[in-house]
């Protein structure tokens, strides 16, 4: 029976192990993610550090690496949180030692290497591969909205946006005016404060006018391919086609498109929750949840995705695998489906679409009858992937595809807090779903690990388990 209570003794000089090694259970993911960085080749980190120049010397890449890593995989996105950590959290302790860096440092470094972010996501799959995590032969693709760093009521109509580029000209022109009747052929000061604030944000509604022109062009573009190809179809069948014709090519902007005027990249998505200011991110993966390709598209329909998403998980798996490593069987639902997509299936990557939406085919593949006989020579690309979804194996691996890729956006929105990016524009918005994307597999490397050590610690003798 106790007779007292266990209290700490805070004034003792040392009241962590000696060991940092013994500060968190050998289970932990740090122990994991900092192995994994040091097996890492960071040489294009390396390069672009500034060293043996006056001041500190730099942290090094591994590091702050290892730090972003650690951060992600807990759903900490924040600079100045990740900075607040590292000084009174163990883990973050345990990567960044006595030194804590500075939240500057942490967000410098992000952006600086967020376009080498890939090969970071590579990496990792490779030690995915490595421990047997990486099974081809049916991989399934699906696309996520994920919120931009910018909200929809920055949104600005095309109208709106000449005329606040007009007026900001304008009053550029007129300080510049101001000032060669001051200063002469001078330089004088430097450019008013009230304009110099003002320069990024006439950078930014400028961007706003060109991607609302690319807009257009791509738009005429895709209008006149459709004249074409009823012009087409008309000529060879000598007459005309029924229906309304479609309206003529016109690449000038219309004047209510809107864009974003904080990231002119991001677009407003339809989500189950209402609209979105955002993205949509894209991923391929394997059966058993391994991340095989991730990318960002700033298009809401998924319908042009497929086939830059299979060739990218392609080359990944022939980098990372073999050069003879192959895809297999590739699953999506119905936001993929067109007469194009299906026509890329080769013998190498077998194509399963949907062609009506998610519920529907479910009911539709547990009601219909699977298909008898010969296939017909006279049917349609949509009738025949139709057929094959009816199939034993399509209704498989159909079935196989929700319990894939969607637990995946669960835990990597739930888990990482990837529901909203921290960074704008593109690029870096692809970079940072590319760390999301590396985060993710590193986690179900550490929970393979950790399966792994428990069941090699059942079968060892008791009296060994006692002794350990």
């Amino acid at each position: 029976m106790a007779h007292h209570f266990r209290e700490p003794e805070r004034r003792q000089p040392l009241l962590l192990p000696a060991d940092m090694r013994d500060w968190l259970p050998q289970g932990d993911i740090v122990h994991l993610i900092v192995d994994a960085v040091a097996m890492m080749d960071l040489s294009e980190f390396e390069a672009s550090a500034k060293l043996g120049r006056a001041g500190q010397a730099p942290f090094a890449p591994q590091v702050l690496l290892a730090l972003l890593l650690y951060a992600y995989s807990h759903g900490i996105r924040s600079s100045r949180v990740i900075e607040r950590l590292c000084g009174r959290d163990a883990g973050y302790r345990f990567i960044v030692g006595d030194a804590i860096p500075d939240h500057t440092v942490i967000a410098r470094f992000r952006q600086r290497h967020v376009a080498r972010m890939r090969d970071v996501f590579l990496m990792v799959l490779r030690l995915c591969h490595e421990a047997g995590l990486v099974r081809l032969g049916l991989v399934a693709l699906d696309g996520t909205k994920v919120g931009a760093n910018a909200a929809l009521s920055a949104n600005r109509t095309a109208s709106s946006l000449d005329e606040q580029v007009s007026r900001m000209l304008a009053e550029a022109e007129a300080a510049d005016t101001q000032e060669d009747r001051q200063f002469g052929a001078q330089r004088g000061d430097e450019l008013p404060q009230a304009l110099a604030r003002r320069a990024d944000r006439l950078a930014r509604l400028q961007r706003c006018q060109a991607k609302l022109q690319r807009e257009a062009i791509d738009a005429a573009s895709r209008q006149q391919e459709k004249i074409d190809a009823r012009a087409a179809a008309e000529r060879a069948s000598g007459k005309r086609k029924r229906g309304r014709k479609p309206k003529p090519a016109d690449p000038v902007v219309a004047p209510d498109t809107v864009a974003n005027v904080t990231d002119p990249d991001s677009g407003i998505m339809k989500t189950r929750n209402g609209w979105l200011q955002g993205y949509n991110a894209q991923t391929v993966v394997t059966v058993g949840q391994i991340i095989l390709a991730a990318d960002v598209s700033t298009e809401a329909n998924d319908v042009r995705q497929l086939t830059p998403m299979v060739e990218q998980a392609q080359t990944n798996v022939a980098a990372v695998v073999s050069k003879d490593a192959k895809l297999g069987a590739v699953v999506a639902d119905a936001g993929y489906w067109s007469e194009a997509n299906a026509a890329t299936e080769t013998e190498d990557c077998e194509l399963f679409i949907a062609t009506q939406k998610d519920h529907k085919q479910r009911v539709a593949l547990r009601d219909a009858p699977p298909p008898r006989g010969r296939k017909p020579k006279n049917m349609t690309r949509r009738e025949r992937m139709e057929r094959k979804l009816r199939t034993k194996r399509g209704r498989a691996c159909y079935r196989r595809r929700g319990a894939s890729v969607e637990p995946v956006f669960g835990q990597m929105k739930d888990c990482q807090g990837a529901r909203r990016f921290s960074m704008r524009g593109i690029e870096r918005c692809r970079g940072e779903w590319q760390l999301d994307a590396a985060v993710h597999n590193l986690r179900k490397l550490h929970r393979d690990s950790v399966r792994r050590s428990e069941k090699a610690r059942a079968r060892r003798p008791e009296r060994l388990r006692r002794a350990a």
